[in-house]
């Protein structure tokens, strides 16, 4: 048996953001090793893991008939446990060819962010899916504190600290103090759900059906939550849906603000939510303190006006809004002995 000090020696510990959109790996002592996306391209007769990550995400939309590219995890939780577990045990194997070569003689130790919002059999699956890929002990942290941590808020402080952090399937918000979530919620919009709405308002207003790369294409490039001063163009090519022809179209930014007005919604929704139950000692800190937003939907713009707007309070974009969870990982890493619930 080794004890505390020799299992470090021989042992990785890892951090994981497993997002639907992407997975981001943290190794302790080594920052993020891995930023790739949560996409698994199979072999549909016979199972066979293709692609993994980066690679796969390029097949998506572009397949022939045996090919299948898979998007294993679904509104923040698993969706596919086979195919989840070929990922992890991929992604977990491609970090630990970052450690040195004595940490690979044990099974990593690995904390694994999820949602707020899921059950225990979904917090279960996760961990289950991290074992049989490869993982030691499964540590489970919930997403809006470990981005809290990750933005470098105050978490341990005895005052309220707010984060928003909007992911590819999810929306985290939640009010921390004392190393722990006074309220949240949890809701299942994020990334996705504005790339399932710019699909479905090119289909309704242009008869053109678009895939979900140029989706988010649109959404990087000229979606906005707020009016911006330079109401920004772009053209879009897809099929249309009377010829089946190739078509190429102009929209605007005003439009695709339109068309995401309802998942928005639901965020604002959310970050109300969580304010009004908060207790007021709490509510009042945040009059100074503010919101911070984190994922990768704090890079929308204006997302940070509009609750600004809605709220009234300050709000700020972290510097890193993507690696927020994976650095909050990290951050935990450090003190993985004192905490609780492992297995």
């Amino acid at each position: 048996m080794f004890n505390s000090h020799l299992s470090k020696f021989f042992q990785a510990d890892i951090g994981i953001d497993l997002g639907t959109a992407n997975c981001l790996v943290f190794v302790r002592n080594h920052g993020i090793v891995l930023n790739e996306p949560s996409v698994v391209a199979i072999n549909a007769h016979t199972k066979e893991v293709l692609e993994v990550g980066t690679n796969a995400k390029m097949m998506i939309g572009r397949t022939p008939g045996n090919i299948r590219a898979v998007r294993p995890m679904r509104d923040g939780v698993i969706a596919n446990f086979e195919i989840t577990e070929e990922m992890l045990r991929h992604f977990i194997n491609k970090a630990r060819q970052a450690v040195p070569w004595r940490q690979r003689l044990l099974n990593p130790r690995v904390m694994i962010a999820v949602p707020s919002g899921i059950t225990e059999v979904e917090n279960r699956a996760v961990k289950d899916s991290a074992k049989r890929a490869g993982a030691g002990m499964v540590y489970i942290v919930e997403e809006p504190m470990a981005a809290a941590v990750g933005v470098g808020l105050p978490v341990d402080d005895a005052y309220g600290n707010m984060i928003v952090d909007i992911g590819g399937g999810t929306t985290e918000v939640a009010i921390i103090s004392l190393d722990g979530i006074v309220s949240a919620r949890s809701v299942r919009v994020g990334g996705d759900e504005f790339d399932n709405h710019i699909i479905a308002h090119m289909k309704k207003v242009y008869n053109l059906a678009i895939g979900e790369r140029a989706a988010e294409r649109i959404k990087i490039e000229i979606g906005s939550a707020f009016q911006v001063h330079d109401e920004l163009e772009m053209d879009i090519k897809g099929r249309d849906l009377f010829s089946g022809l190739p078509k190429t179209v102009r929209i605007s930014a005003y439009e695709i603000r339109n068309a995401l007005q309802e998942p928005i919604a639901s965020i604002v929704e959310a970050v109300l939510g969580t304010l009004d139950g908060a207790p007021p000692e709490v509510s009042a800190d945040l009059i100074d303190r503010g919101i911070m937003l984190a994922g990768g939907g704090a890079l929308i713009a204006g997302m940070d006006r509009l609750l600004m707007q809605e709220t009234g309070l300050p709000v700020s974009v972290a510097d890193d809004p993507l690696l927020a969870v994976a650095k909050g990982t990290g951050v935990m890493l450090h003190e993985l002995d004192k905490l609780a619930g492992h297995e």
